[in-house]
């Protein structure tokens, strides 16, 4: 009743009854490398650290200098993209009645629509059956004076999960892996906004972890803001993408395995396998961009950023369409969804954004600024748009850890430009009083952060970020 309450208070209508239906319905569920060049590039940066416990922080590939390279060498496609890269799309069934998706106002309260039936042995469901999604949307061109500008292009009918959205609508369709026992199914829902001109296909992931809460709002936000009859191209938003996680507001699925070490997945591996094929396919491989929404770990907090491979010329000039986002270099690594994405010839980041098992809204605000920064470079949506100052990209970054046990109490906060030798906190052993300084060991700044808490020696407190310089840039 207390969590009721709480949804009533903070939550618009629809979410509150949404999370209150899938609580109820109660569910357990059972659970890629650059082609070498002819020369080996010189590494001109130096790693990302990775903490084994902290999960959102992963090994990175030196930083090349690209400046000068006329093209990067794409990573080998796995069995399962190739197969579905070499898939044709379907012909459409002419004695099979198309299904239209009802077009709703995503504002307004509305039942869950069922999941369309999956074929079990149906490989090539990730092949998108809609055109409009795979052309490159054109640069908007500055008009000469006395020239009326072109006419948008009219938008096609864009098809995911098994039904049709028409050009100028909005929907709430139903996404399930179809892993639960057939009684106690659960469905996840998937807002798709196809708009009344032609453009690319964004798409928004959010609780990939169950435990993150701001990117459900982000993405909650940053798609009911969209009016179809303005929007360029089709936006995709799945708020809650690991759905028992949410529901028992941890980061793992019910097998303690973490859904994003196990993209793009396999039709017939683990849980968590399962459960990222059936994502990548029905929703994923019909985007052009992708932005995958997370926060800092049980206890840690992140600084809006962006995570992304800053060695792919096209992530990284996609990642220049982010107002007011700091971007932290990493390659990623294997079984990430924005890692699979790459692979698939998918440009993707991940945005991080404050911590674990809050609504916090600062950094959600920052969140859905970013997205609408992207969506308005992208020509998506038109707007009055002021850009602020380009932010720094941290090339390297390392963990400050403690070296006692006791009482962590931080003197900088989250986003702090701190120098080489500086305090950044303290952590004091409760029964001797003793009090032992953390120091920064680099010039640079706080990008992520442990809340004040009781820590043992080795912990990862602090995470710095440095500006590298990489020649040519």
């Amino acid at each position: 009743m207390l969590f009721q309450r709480h949804l009533n208070r903070t939550t618009p209508t629809w979410f509150a009854c949404l999370v209150l239906s899938m609580t109820s319905a109660g569910a357990v569920a059972d659970n890629q490398n650059s082609e070498a060049d002819s020369e080996p590039p010189v590494p001109l940066v130096a790693q990302l650290a990775e903490d084994e416990s902290v999960e959102d922080v992963v090994q990175s590939e030196p930083r090349h200098d690209t400046k000068n390279a006329s093209s990067k060498a794409k990573k080998p496609a796995t069995p399962e993209t190739a197969k579905s890269a070499e898939a044709e799309p379907a012909a459409p069934n002419p004695k099979q009645p198309r299904k239209i998706a009802p077009n709703v106002d995503l504002k307004e309260v509305a039942p869950m629509p069922e999941p369309e039936p999956t074929p079990e042995t149906a490989p090539t469901d990730a092949a998108p059956t809609d055109t409009a999604t795979s052309e490159e949307p054109m640069a908007p061109e500055e008009s000469e004076p006395g020239v009326p500008e072109a006419e948008p292009i009219p938008s096609e009918t864009f098809s995911i999960l098994g039904k049709e959205v028409l050009p100028g609508t909005s929907t709430r369709l139903a996404w399930s892996p179809n892993i639960q026992i057939a009684g106690l199914s659960q469905i996840t829902p998937v807002l798709v906004v196809n708009g009344a001109h032609a453009g690319p296909t964004l798409c928004l992931t959010g609780a990939i972890h169950g435990d993150e809460l701001n990117g459900i709002e982000i993405v909650r936000r940053a798609m009911y803001d969209l009016d179809p009859a303005k929007l360029s191209g089709q936006v995709v938003g799945v708020p809650i993408v690991n759905l028992t996680g949410f529901q028992q507001g941890t980061r793992y699925l019910p097998d303690r395995r973490d859904l994003n070490r196990y993209f793009p997945g396999r039709p017939d591996g683990t849980l968590a396998d399962r459960i990222a094929h059936s994502l990548f396919n029905s929703v994923i491989r019909h985007c052009d961009m992708l932005v995958d929404i997370h926060t800092g770990s049980l206890k840690r907090t992140n600084l809006p950023q962006l995570r992304a491979d800053m060695n792919d010329p096209e992530v990284a000039e996609f990642t220049k369409g982010f107002d007011r986002m700091a971007v932290v270099h990493s390659s990623g690594s294997e079984g990430m969804l924005r890692t699979a994405a790459v692979n698939a010839g998918i440009r993707a980041v991940t945005l991080e954004a404050g911590e674990s098992l809050r609504i916090q809204e600062h950094q959600i605000k920052a969140g859905v600024n970013s997205l609408n920064s992207l969506m308005e470079k992208h020509g998506m949506i038109s707007r009055m748009f002021v850009w602020g100052d380009p932010q720094p990209v941290y090339y390297d970054s390392l963990w400050i850890r403690a070296q006692h046990g006791g009482i962590l109490f931080s003197e900088v906060a989250l986003g702090d430009r701190v120098s080489e030798g500086e305090i950044l906190g303290y952590v004091s052993d409760p029964i001797t009083n003793e009090q032992y300084p953390i120091r920064s060991n680099a010039n640079g700044r706080v990008i992520g952060m442990a809340v004040d808490q009781v820590v043992m020696a080795g912990f990862a407190a602090y995470h710095i970020g440095t500006e590298a310089e990489v020649p040519g840039e």
